[in-house]
Order: C-alpha cells, then sequence, then structure tokens
C-alpha cells in the first residue's frame, strides 16, 4: 500500500507520511464511506448490530486517515502540510455536514432506540440519545434550502478557524527581539540564555535572538530584570495576529473575527436557538446560558475583592503602579521575597525525564498500569517518544507519543489528541493511542529539559486528558475516551491530575536535582506548597475575565451590531477585572481557544471542571493520595466509562453527591 494513511496497523507510520498523501486518502476514505452509507441505510429493518456498528466503524475508519493530518498541520507545520490541510478541511467538513443530515440515518437510529430499547446496555442507549441530538444540532430537520445554508456556513466556518489558527502561527514566527548588550539579560536564566544564543548563532547574528514562543515568553515575563525587553516581548506577545505590534496587519485575525461571529449566530438560530451560546450548551453539563453567568458572577464576587487585595500588595512590593508587562515578573519577586522560592529555581530540581518517571509511577500505584518506553515506532521529529501501557499482566492495553519541546514548526500550547481512538467492535478491535504535546524549552548541551514546577503542572494535566482517552473501557469509538462527553467536564480528568503535583507524597516521585539527584529538600517543598495559594484570586480572576468575555461574546451578538469586541471586552473587564490593561492589548486576535479551538461559549469549562476536580481529589485527601480503592473508583466512575453515561451521573456515581466549589476555594485559599 502506497499511502501510509490508508494503513489499518496500530499506529500510523509517522515518518512516511507526507502532504502529498492527505487528500488522495482522505477523499478515497470519503468515498467509501459514502458508498457504505447509502448500503446501511437502505435497511428495511435495522438493527444495532447491522446499522450502528458498522456506523461505527465508518467513524474510525475517518479519523484514522484525519487525525495524523490534523496532528501534523500542528505538530510540523510547513507549507505543503499547510495547504494539504486547508485542502481536506472542506472535504471533511461537507462529509460531517451530509452525516448530520441524513434523514434515513436518523430514522434508523430512532427505529432502533423504539424497538431495541429495552434490550440495549446503557452505553448503547447513550450512544443513540447523543447521535440523535447531534443529528438535530446538524439540521436534519432543516428544510432543503436551509440545510444547504448550514452547509455552507459550516464550510466558512471551518475555514475561518484554520485562518484564524495560521494567523496566530505566521505572526509569531514572524517576531525575533534581538539583544546585544548583555546588560538587557540581568535576571534571565542560564538556559534562556544559552537557547538564545544558539539561536542567534543559527540566524548568523551577533549577540542573543529570542524568538516569541510560549517558553520564552513566559522566562521573559518572569525573569527578565530589564522592563524594556519585558515590554518588547508583551506587546510582541499581546499584539499577535492583530493591526498593532511588530506585525500589525499582516495576520490581522480581527477581520477573520468580524466574519466568525455573525456565522455562529446564524447556524445557531437556522436550529432555533436565540444565540450560539444556547446552541453550545446543548451538549454540555450546564443547562441555560443563566446557569453559566450565575456560575461565573458568582465566582467573580467571591475572588474579586481578594484579587484586589493582592494586587495592591504588588503594587506596595513594587514601589509603584504597575502595568501589564509588569504584573508577571513582581508577582515572582513577591512569591520569593515571601516564600524563598521562584519558578526558575526550581527548574534544576525538574528535569524532564525524572518528572516522567515521577508521572509513570503514581500512574501505576493508582490504576496498575505500567508506562514503557518503546523504540521501534515511527515518529514525526527525533525528539518524539511512544510509550505502551501495560496492565498487570503485562499486556499492552493503549499507547501514546510524548513531543515535549517547542518548535518554530509546532503550535504554542499543550495538547491531548487522538491518535488512535479505541473499538471493540464485530469488525475488529483497536488500542487507544494518544498524542501528547507541550512546548517545553528543548535540551542544550548535555542537560535535559529543565521543567518549571508550573510547567509540571501541565504535563500532568495533559497526562490526564491521556488518561481518560487511554484507560476508556468503551466499546463504541463515538463515546469512547473522551469522544461524547460534555465539553464542560471533559476537563474533569486533566485538572483532577493536577493536584497530585502539589502533595508531599508525589514531589519526591517527581524532583531530583539535576547535579545532585537529590530531591526537593524538605524546607524548599514546604515553602513551594505555600505558593499555591499566592495570587490565587487574581489568577482566578483573569480565568473568569477570559470566560465571561467568550460567553458574553457569543450569548449577546446583535447581527445590527456586528462583532463588537472591543466593547464587550472592555465592559467586562471594568466589572470583573483589577489588573489594568496595557491600551495596545489585543488578547481577543490571539484567543485561539474559543475561535479555533473549540472552546466557543465554553472557556468557562475550564472554572465549571476545576470546581470537579477539587471536589473529586478531596475524595483522595480523605482515604489518602495513593489509596487503591478511591483510584479504582474513579477510575471506573469517569476515566472508563467516557461518554458512555451522562458527566452529572458519572461524578455522582463517584462522589456520592452532586459537586460542591467548597473544596476549590478552600484548595485555593480564596475561601479564607
Amino acid at each position: 500500500m502506497n499511502n501510509p494513511l490508508l494503513s489499518l496497523d496500530p499506529l500510523p507510520d509517522f515518518g512516511r507520511i507526507e502532504a502529498s498523501h492527505a487528500r488522495p486518502a482522505l477523499e478515497l476514505v470519503l468515498a467509501q464511506n459514502r458508498a457504505r452509507l447509502a448500503q446501511l441505510t437502505a435497511q428495511v429493518n435495522p438493527t444495532f448490530a447491522s446499522l450502528v456498528a458498522p456506523v461505527e466503524e465508518l467513524s474510525y475508519r475517518l479519523s484514522r486517515v484525519f487525525s495524523p493530518i490534523s496532528h501534523l498541520n500542528a505538530v510540523a507545520n510547513s507549507a505543503q502540510m499547510r495547504e494539504a490541510y486547508n485542502e481536506c478541511v472542506p472535504l471533511l467538513t461537507e462529509y460531517s455536514s451530509e452525516l448530520g443530515q441524513n434523514a434515513a440515518l436518523q430514522a434508523g437510529y430512532a427505529h432502533i432506540l423504539k424497538n431495541e430499547g429495552p434490550t440495549l446496555d446503557p452505553a448503547q442507549r447513550k450512544l443513540l440519545e447523543n447521535a440523535l441530538r447531534d443529528f438535530r444540532l446538524a439540521g436534519v430537520d432543516l428544510l432543503p434550502e436551509e440545510k444547504n445554508r448550514y452547509r455552507e456556513v459550516a464550510q466558512r466556518l471551518a475555514h475561518l478557524a484554520t485562518k484564524f489558527s495560521e494567523n496566530v502561527l505566521d505572526a509569531g514566527r514572524a517576531y525575533t527581539r534581538r539583544v546585544t548588550n548583555s546588560v538587557e539579560l540581568a535576571g534571565l536564566p542560564n538556559n534562556a540564555i544559552d537557547r538564545a544564543a544558539a539561536d542567534a548563532r543559527e540566524a548568523k547574528q551577533a549577540g542573543w535572538l529570542f524568538k516569541l514562543d510560549q517558553p520564552t515568553y513566559m522566562t521573559i515575563m518572569a525573569t527578565a530584570e530589564n522592563e524594556q525587553l519585558r515590554r518588547d516581548i508583551y506587546e510582541a506577545w499581546i499584539t499577535r495576529a492583530s493591526e498593532l505590534g511588530p506585525s500589525g496587519g499582516r495576520f490581522d485575525n480581527y477581520a477573520v473575527i468580524e466574519q466568525l461571529l455573525p456565522l455562529r449566530d446564524e447556524l445557531a438560530k437556522l436550529l432555533q436557538f436565540e444565540n450560539f451560546a444556547d446552541y453550545a450548551l446543548a451538549t454540555r453539563m450546564a443547562k441555560s446560558s443563566k446557569q453559566v453567568l450565575a456560575f461565573l458572577d458568582d465566582l467573580a464576587r467571591r475572588c474579586r475583592p481578594a484579587a484586589r487585595e493582592e494586587f495592591l500588595a504588588l503594587e506596595e512590593f513594587a514601589g509603584r503602579k504597575l502595568n501589564a508587562w509588569d504584573v508577571t515578573y513582581y508577582s515572582e519577586r513577591l512569591q520569593e521575597s515571601r516564600y524563598k522560592v521562584s519558578q526558575e529555581a526550581l527548574r534544576p530540581y525538574f528535569p524532564l525525564p525524572k518528572v516522567l518517571d515521577g508521572v509513570f509511577a503514581l500512574t501505576q500505584r493508582l490504576y496498575g498500569v505500567t508506562v514503557r518506553p518503546r523504540n521501534d515506532v515511527s515518529v514525526w521529529h527525533p525528539s518524539v517518544r511512544f510509550y505502551d501501557l501495560l496492565d498487570k499482566d503485562e499486556n499492552v492495553v493503549a499507547g501514546f507519543f510524548l513531543d515535549p519541546y517547542s518548535r518554530g514548526e509546532k503550535r504554542s500550547g499543550a495538547w491531548m489528541d487522538e491518535c488512535v481512538v479505541a473499538k471493540a467492535l464485530p469488525s475488529g478491535t483497536a488500542l487507544p493511542i494518544a498524542q501528547l504535546v507541550c512546548n517545553f524549552t528543548a535540551p542544550v548541551g548535555a542537560y535535559p529539559s529543565q521543567l518549571t514546577h508550573d510547567e509540571v503542572i501541565t504535563l500532568f494535566h495533559e497526562f490526564g486528558h491521556g488518561l481518560h482517552h487511554m484507560l476508556t473501557r468503551v466499546a463504541y469509538p463515538s463515546i469512547a475516551g473522551i469522544n461524547g462527553v460534555a465539553w464542560d467536564a471533559v476537563e474533569l480528568p486533566s485538572q483532577f491530575m493536577e493536584n497530585f503535583v502539589w502533595r508531599a507524597e508525589v514531589l519526591p516521585l517527581i524532583s531530583a536535582h539535576i547535579d545532585t539527584g537529590e530531591p526537593l529538600p524538605a524546607d524548599m517543598l514546604q515553602r513551594l506548597l505555600g505558593t499555591r495559594t499566592f495570587n490565587a484570586a487574581l489568577d482566578t480572576l483573569r480565568q473568569i475575565e477570559l470566560a465571561t468575555f467568550d460567553f458574553e461574546l457569543h450569548a449577546n451578538f446583535d447581527p445590527k451590531v456586528g462583532a463588537n469586541v472591543a466593547e464587550i471586552l472592555a465592559a467586562v473587564r471594568q466589572r470583573v477585572a483589577v489588573v489594568p490593561p496595557a491600551a495596545f492589548n489585543r488578547m481577543p486576535a490571539s484567543f485561539a481557544h474559543i475561535f479555533s479551538g473549540g472552546y466557543a461559549a465554553g472557556y468557562y469549562s475550564y472554572k465549571w471542571a476545576e470546581v470537579l476536580a477539587a471536589d473529586a481529589f478531596e475524595a483522595f485527601e480523605e482515604a489518602g493520595v495513593f489509596d487503591a480503592k478511591t483510584a479504582a473508583r474513579f477510575c471506573e466512575s469517569i476515566l472508563a466509562r467516557g461518554g458512555s453515561v451522562d458527566a452529572m451521573d458519572a461524578f455522582v456515581r463517584f462522589r456520592g453527591r452532586h459537586p460542591d466549589v467548597r473544596p476549590l476555594l478552600k484548595q485555593t485559599g480564596i475561601a479564607a
């Protein structure tokens, strides 16, 4: 078989996949799927076995082709791969719209639920209920001309989301900040200086060259004593893909947003929703816009007084009014002053190999699965590693790729994505394979990559998503792992995992000084634990600001007024924020979560799920952090179930009651 995307081997052959393979493979599988769907929907008396299971197989087959294409566009973005991806997106969007509006398929699923309902297991019923809901949300009941318009809008939205991501990536790539005077480097850690020197040599320039990637941005904001360097990097970051800043107007995403929001609103109204926020909530735990806004308002009310005190303390410590590019720097200095510990000082204690060993050891203690590296796997970059998950009998049950380091051709941020989704169908089985992607600083010289404690939290977060995908015991791809899980509950396993990073029982597993091998000293551990509540109200309020902006942007959109982005953001900040924004702040232009990442009218999900996660972790605090029975119950109730049960029912099954906000307020110190 010449096209590696058409292989159904357990793992994609990433080393052989080229951009030229993408469109031919996708077109072939889409044609095969359409032909098979025509056969399946012609049945007079369909059953779950004769219709639903084969459709699940078609979905699996399609994901095996498109998942590597989408992934490589994010982690190995070349001009050729971008072009190939952009050719594939409309083809996939068109097929998805067709599938969602397939009245014969909808009728078949409804027939099966009605006639086989009593004999179906809970997962099969949930699959059918989800599918029938999604048919409605895809416009299956629309008139023919409305269906056509729905498909046109969906196509355009997919194109705009891709363009938004490309603009953010291109704006980041276009910027470098050259330093020729070593005085400007004051405060920066050696690894950041060494990386900048290496980048300057590669560009054949004297001095140091700082790129606009996430690790560089965060390091400079936290450690650079030179205010002008901080301001320059901050301005470049916060104006990415806007009309302002170093590349002002070249990659302007405000033009994209102006087109995107009216189309989202039109899509929602085609389906008889008042606005896009209500449309988005149709598949979530939260049941109404009123409930979401009340949740955010309540948290803001609880946090704002404490956040105001925290910001005043920062300004008092700095001895002056603070600009936006000063806040992180002086937060780090005040935290060091209070707790005698800083993120950069912690790096030598968290070499990536040790952190990974600790994550794997924790996973083994909690869930009884062993993580083992495998080297005979085809990867997309030499720094990528593959690991198997094995059960107590040494059977391989899942696997994952880990791509840890920042690169110019790679999207910023961190994420988990499906490489292979689990299935156990009459046509065959497949083990779940995850892709865990981070943007840590790559090793320089003989030393391995060293992480800040914040980056350790990021790794645990993404590994939590990975466990949700890999420990599934659901047979059907559409509800296995993270699939079919309410979007405002999908962050529960990831944010739950973050809690372990703060535990005295866990830190010795993940820390070993790069030179001495000694774990984090007890006194430093206690100081680190003290930082958990430092500026927690400010951090929480920042998330509430973003979530409220996102939700109001979609809930209150008025076609007569237009996007109105700046005005809505200003009004939200007036009510919520305590840190004054820079006059040139253009955050929405790079807010990829809501404009290209699936979190539209859903950014509140992070805080919503954080409430669930803190409450869930309290069960471990009560029983013991490594308590096997509690871990088994969590796995059985949450991780293994995927989307086969309602998210609230799954939580209640584990906790024995509905979620409570108090554990989160206690955990962050806001309650006090």
